[in-house]
């Protein structure tokens, strides 16, 4: 079980970078395109004057007079491959660049992109990472702190895994694509003596997105397996429980003033161990992100709440709750939080789904 596991994770490490590498800036077109949708997004602005050529971003003054100009170059510096940024100011000649080798002829104006990209590993999501949800595939690493809970005081919580679109195109004015969620999430016992690997969870599945302005949708079938630690094990003889299934679940998210997003959906388990789990259940949820960034625009309060509500559990809330703060352009254009969590309801990690537990943590995510 070791080596398929390990062999999982191989996998699993060589198929994101991979899309990773296929995603990687590359010249002057990308620049352009990549900060003709930073000013889109983050500023709401249109650029006919902007020019990228050797690195460094040219843009009409007039072009972004309706905003922060410190903030916009701020923003524009940021992007990686960008030598500087100019403003031209009406009747000053753009600057005289060099080049490595001179164009045989008329040299071709950047391609200007909007911010979703058609085509294969065409980067971003079209529906968000959910901020709060303890099952979300991301980079992270936290502790957690139980309280009252008659096995666990101190864990330590890692995962590594991702969301990434394999391919995106339009319908109509719509936006779909299709991609993988892809992560493993485990948890340590830090008062163990060898700080012992209790549980794992392995996450993987193919979901289909729609997008269409704020509102965007996910339907997701997945598989989840559950194991415990040999150390854990060994040590505690704890009854195993072999808790695996198939499922599918759908989600709708709707996304006011890059401020306010509230989401909900439900889904259904099928192929399930042990097989008298009950299928239904239901997600909703609530993420907030400050409209008043620091003075440099890089970061910004967060704060999110998940609630999931299962048939097997009674209907009962298990609550996730996080909030800190948002570093944007983190490699490029990555978002690194560092939150404060609270959880209260049933335990989200597998082997011990029928444990009630309460937890205070902190720690970083990070979302390729």
């Amino acid at each position: 079980m070791a080596t398929i596991r390990r062999s999982c994770l191989v996998v699993m490490l060589l198929v994101l970078t991979a899309a990773r590498a296929l995603a990687a800036p590359g010249d002057d077109s990308y620049i352009a395109g990549y900060a003709a949708a930073v000013l889109e997004r983050e500023f709401s602005l249109t650029a006919p004057s902007l020019k990228v050529e050797n690195g460094v971003v040219t843009i009409a003054a007039a072009d972004i007079a309706g905003a922060d100009r410190a903030r916009v170059v701020g923003e524009l510096e940021r992007i990686r491959g960008v030598a500087r940024v100019v403003v031209l100011e009406p009747g000053v000649a753009p600057p005289i660049t060099q080049t490595l080798t001179p164009p045989a002829g008329q040299p071709e104006q950047p391609r200007i992109l909007s911010e979703w990209q058609a085509g294969v590993f065409p980067g971003g999501l079209l529906f968000k990472p959910l901020m709060a949800d303890p099952r979300w595939p991301h980079f992270a690493a936290s502790y957690q702190h139980y309280f009252d809970d008659p096995q666990f005081r101190d864990l330590a919580a890692v995962s590594f895994g991702e969301s990434f679109a394999f391919y995106r195109d339009r319908i109509g004015s719509a936006w779909w694509e299709v991609g993988l969620h892809a992560g493993v999430f485990s948890v340590f016992d830090l008062d163990a003596p060898s700080f012992d690997l209790v549980n794992d969870d392995y996450l993987v599945g193919p979901p289909l997105s729609l997008r269409y302005g704020d509102f965007s949708t996910q339907l997701r079938i997945f598989n989840q397996s559950s194991h415990l630690g040999d150390e854990f094990l060994l040590r505690t003889r704890t009854n195993r429980i072999n808790l695996t299934y198939e499922a599918v679940d759908l989600k709708a998210s709707y996304e006011y003033a890059d401020a306010v997003r509230l989401y909900a959906g439900g889904g259904y388990l099928f192929d399930q161990t042990p097989s008298n789990l009950k299928p239904y259940w239901v997600q909703y949820g609530l993420e907030l992100t400050s409209p008043w960034p620091s003075r440099e625009g890089r970061w910004r309060p967060v704060a999110a709440v998940d609630v999931k509500q299962q048939e097997e559990n009674n209907w009962s809330a298990d609550i996730s709750a996080r909030a800190g703060i948002e570093i944007d352009g983190v490699l490029l254009t990555r978002k690194l939080q560092i939150l404060l969590a609270y959880f209260n309801g049933h335990s989200p990690n597998g082997q011990f789904y029928r444990d009630k537990v309460q937890y205070l943590g902190i720690g970083t995510h990070f979302h390729f």
